[in-house]
């Protein structure tokens, strides 16, 4: 049988999320815009050590020429040239849901368009801020803060991947919870996960977050069952979280990383990346 898989992923946000969370009045941590490059500069020596491979979500202004805390390309074409993926998280961080078509369609074309020029290779993933939209009928996903913030002309997660296929990327990681899924974590009153699946939405591949985010208990035991059951484990943090003290923290982040060297060198785990889907995708 084949191994089961992990995806995982970095969403690299820099100063622009900052600003952009605080534009949006939610909370910040003090200074993400600065540790996010020197966290970043740790989980390179991390992955390195244990051979693991990730997707590392970068908003494209960050590779735009300047300086830190916003921008840092020498440092991105490192991401790239250790072997991990380089994708899109956006221009600058954006709210998905509140942008029109002509504002969604050009951020996703010019974050690509920034990456590509600072890393020399293609970017096919994008990772949307804030994991939004939620809001995607088709899912039985039904966002009510998207639809009473952007009562009109909001962008669901349908819109997002139409734009995206458009502009020539081809996954999409997606967080929407189908209305079942809800009602069974309101009776267990815990988050209940279960492994992933490629599926298409509007043309694009997209696998759904099975994780609530970092790398403890939960993170942990959707691992072992991914291992014993197949399927995909999709896992994610912040660099400029490593030091937190949360779920994110390499307290956390070391043994989840020991354990799937574990997994993997008893070929029950095969860490990837959304490329490898792709690729594999296109040699079928």
């Amino acid at each position: 049988m084949r191994a089961a898989q992990l995806l995982m992923f970095w969403d690299y946000d820099t100063q622009w999320g900052t600003d952009a969370d605080r534009a949006r009045g939610l909370p910040e941590l003090p200074a993400s815009g600065r540790l996010e490059f020197e966290c970043t500069d740790r989980l390179l020596e991390l992955h390195a050590q244990y051979g693991i491979p990730a997707c590392f979500a970068v908003v494209g202004a960050a590779a735009l020429p300047g300086t830190r805390p916003y921008h840092d390309p020498e440092q991105i074409r490192a991401l790239h040239a250790a072997g991990h993926e380089v994708a899109s998280h956006g221009l600058r961080h954006e709210w998905i849901p509140g942008l029109a078509a002509h504002e969604l369609d050009e951020m996703v074309r010019r974050s690509k368009a920034a990456l590509e020029d600072c890393i020399g290779a293609p970017v096919t993933t994008f990772v949307p801020p804030y994991n939004q939209p939620f809001d995607h009928a088709p899912g039985l996903s039904f966002s009510r803060s998207e639809r009473r913030l952007v009562p009109r002309d909001r962008t669901d997660l349908g819109a997002l991947c139409r734009a995206l296929g458009a502009a020539g990327y081809g996954f999409c990681r997606v967080a929407y919870r189908p209305l079942s899924l809800r009602a069974v974590d309101r009776i267990a009153r815990r988050r209940l996960d279960r492994p992933a699946r490629i599926e298409w939405i509007e043309g694009l591949r997209c696998v759904r977050l099975n994780t609530a985010g970092g790398f403890a208990d939960d993170a942990l035991a959707l691992l072992e069952r991914t291992a014993r059951t197949g399927g995909i484990a999709v896992v994610y943090g912040h660099p400029h979280s490593l030091h937190a003290g949360n779920t994110q923290d390499e307290r956390w982040l070391v043994p989840f990383l020991e354990r799937v060297h574990e997994l993997r060198a008893e070929g029950r785990i095969e860490a990837i990346l959304p490329r490898m889907l792709l690729q594999e995708a296109a040699t079928a």
